[in-house]
């Protein structure tokens, strides 16, 4: 039976986190941002800007987000007003899809336009209110958080708020979040993460089959003992950081090796080969290096730091790496250094001197 405790250390049990920002741009309508302090729009040369004082009056009966009918009640030159006589909407002549004639009723999705006035537009967004959708990341800006393409030409904000803390675990342009829509306070359409729970409820179990299969996913949460990822196939998976080959970052696709199958049905997680495989991988880096040199000033008494910047690989691999070259023959290690065996060296360099000579 699944329970739903978050969980962080290498068994998965923990507690949560940290997280990320970053920055960027793309040529999509934004409209104003929001101001770093979270008071208001400030404009960055993409539309009008406004604060708390200067934001248009809101229509009380309808809001951003919804999706409505109502009929043309006035043509202009640069677009459609549409009413139900009590409000006026404007339809821009970009946002219409179709021609349309004073009394048509058109089915339209509501936003705020680049002055921050209740707008509408024909397209219909790809994640509407009360759902949760993967959207991709199209611009970045470290002052107020990510944008989205939701289907419509005003790109959606994920407010930094709703972001890791650090930096370099937001969203880059190109990955996807999973989120749905919300209206802050003042009334401004934002996208919203979907949480642990709605995570929780949209997965499935996986099965004791899985394990040592590869499977491939997208993080929805960077914390500081690893990540989780949401699968292709809806598990749930957690990566440690030390089963990490790189650092990850929300929204990031990342492919991983199941390591473990918990009886709640979520999963562990490595993006390294298994230990045997990667023995052995590990063993040709180092043959390689002592096969061109001869030798080498590292040990399995350097410092994990040494090893890691030469070989890119942990100091445990290095060792398990080292520690089958020593049991096959093939090196031997004196005063700080490790040498390939001269029987070994010699019959290395004959080879090389038969390829070239054939």
């Amino acid at each position: 039976m699944r329970d739903k405790r978050q969980f962080g250390n290498r068994d998965g049990q923990g507690r949560g986190g940290r997280g990320a920002r970053s920055g960027g741009g793309s040529g999509r309508q934004q409209g104003g941002r929001f101001s770093s302090s979270g008071a208001g729009y400030r404009g960055d040369g993409r539309g009008a800007s406004f604060s708390e004082k200067t934001m248009p009056a809101q229509s009380t009966k309808y809001k951003a987000g919804m999706i409505v009918s109502l009929p043309v009640s006035r043509v202009e030159e640069y677009g459609y007003f549409l009413t139900d006589g009590e409000v006026d909407i404007l339809l821009h002549q970009n946002e219409a899809t179709d021609q349309l004639e004073l009394g048509d009723t058109v089915k339209v999705f509501l936003y705020h336009d680049h002055e921050n006035r209740l707008a509408a537009t024909m397209q219909m967004p790809l994640v509407k209110e009360g759902e949760y959708k993967w959207l991709d990341v199209v611009d970045v800006s470290t002052r107020v958080g990510v944008f989205l393409h939701n289907g419509i030409q005003k790109d959606l904000l994920v407010f930094k708020d709703d972001l890791p803390k650090e930096w370099e675990e937001w969203p880059q342009a190109g990955d996807k979040l999973l989120v749905t829509l919300k209206l802050d306070k003042r009334g401004r359409l934002l996208g919203q993460p979907a949480t642990e729970d709605i995570i929780w409820d949209l997965s499935r179990n996986a099965s004791s089959e899985m394990k040592n299969q590869w499977v491939e996913g997208i993080v929805y949460r960077v914390f500081m003992e690893g990540v989780f990822i949401f699968t292709d196939d809806k598990h749930i998976l957690f990566i440690h950081q030390d089963e990490m080959t790189e650092s990850l970052r929300m929204g990031q696709r990342v492919r991983a090796r199941v390591s473990y199958v918990r009886e709640d049905g979520r999963l562990n997680g490595s993006m390294q080969e298994r230990k045997e495989v990667r023995y052995g991988i590990d063993a040709q880096i180092l043959l390689g290096v002592l096969k061109e040199r001869g030798a080498m000033p590292y040990t399995d008494k350097s410092t994990p730091e040494e090893i890691k910047d030469r070989f890119e690989m942990s100091k445990a691999s290095f060792k398990r790496a080292m520690g089958k070259l020593m049991k096959e023959g093939l090196v031997e290690q004196v005063d700080g250094w490790t040498h390939l065996k001269k029987e070994v060296y010699m019959n290395h360099q004959r080879e090389l001197e038969e390829n070239l000579e054939s």
